[in-house]
C-alpha cells in the first residue's frame, strides 16, 4: 500500500536548526524577516509519527483499548502508538496491534492521514484493519497497561461520541457521519456493516 504523507500547514524550512533533542520531541528554529523588516525567530516541535488501529474481528467486533500509562488518567481510544524511525505506517500499524491486542489482521485500508497541529510536525494514520484474529499474548511496555473491550459498531459508534473516547478527529468524522446519510453509509460500507 502506497501512503503519501500529509503536508503541514507550516512546513519545516530547510534552514531550520535544531535547538533540543529530547526523548520523543525535537524543536527546531529558524529565522524570519517580518512584516516590520525584523528578524524574528520561529520555532516548531516535531515528533515520531502515530499508527492508530480501528481493529475489527473476523466476528465483526471492535477492538478498544482502555489505556493507563503512569501519571496519566485512563483512556478509551484505539490501539496504536509511535511509528519508529525507518518504519513505514502500515508495518508500525501491523506492529502495534500485535503488540497490544495479540491480533493480527487479513486485510488493511488506510482511514485518515493528517497533520493535526501547524505548530507541530506529527503526522496520525489511522488504519482498519479487518479480519482480526488473536495469535498471542499481549506484549505491552512497561509504562502501559491495555485492558481490551469488544463491542459491535453501533456500540463503537457511541462510545467515539461519547466523552470518554480520546481520539477527537475520529469524534468529528462521526458526527459527521450521524448528520449526513451518506458519510455514514461510506463508513459502514469501510467497516464492512
Amino acid at each position: 500500500m502506497q501512503i503519501k504523507k500529509p503536508t503541514s500547514n507550516q512546513p519545516l524550512p530547510e534552514n531550520a536548526k535544531k535547538v533540543f533533542t529530547g526523548v520523543i520531541f525535537d524543536v527546531y528554529q529558524w529565522e524570519l524577516l517580518g512584516y516590520d523588516g525584523k528578524m524574528r525567530t520561529f520555532e516548531k516541535v516535531k515528533r515520531p509519527d502515530t499508527a492508530m488501529v480501528i481493529s475489527v474481528t473476523e466476528e465483526g467486533k471492535i477492538i478498544l483499548a482502555r489505556e493507563e500509562q503512569p501519571g496519566k488518567e485512563s483512556s478509551l481510544g484505539l490501539v496504536g502508538g509511535r511509528i519508529d524511525e525507518g518504519e513505514d505506517p502500515l508495518e508500525a500499524a501491523k506492529r502495534e496491534l500485535l503488540e497490544e491486542t495479540g491480533h493480527e489482521a487479513k486485510e488493511w485500508a488506510l482511514f485518515d492521514a493528517f497533520q493535526p497541529v501547524s505548530k507541530m510536525e506529527w503526522v496520525i494514520y489511522t488504519f482498519i484493519a479487518k479480519g482480526c484474529r488473536k495469535i498471542a499474548e499481549q506484549e505491552l511496555d512497561g509504562a502501559e497497561k491495555i485492558d481490551l473491550l469488544l463491542v459491535s459498531f453501533d456500540e463503537f459508534f457511541e462510545m467515539v461520541l461519547g466523552d470518554e473516547f480520546g481520539e477527537p478527529e475520529l469524534k468529528i468524522r462521526f458526527l459527521e457521519a450521524k448528520l449526513d446519510p451518506a458519510k455514514m453509509a461510506e463508513i459502514k460500507k469501510q467497516f464492512g456493516v
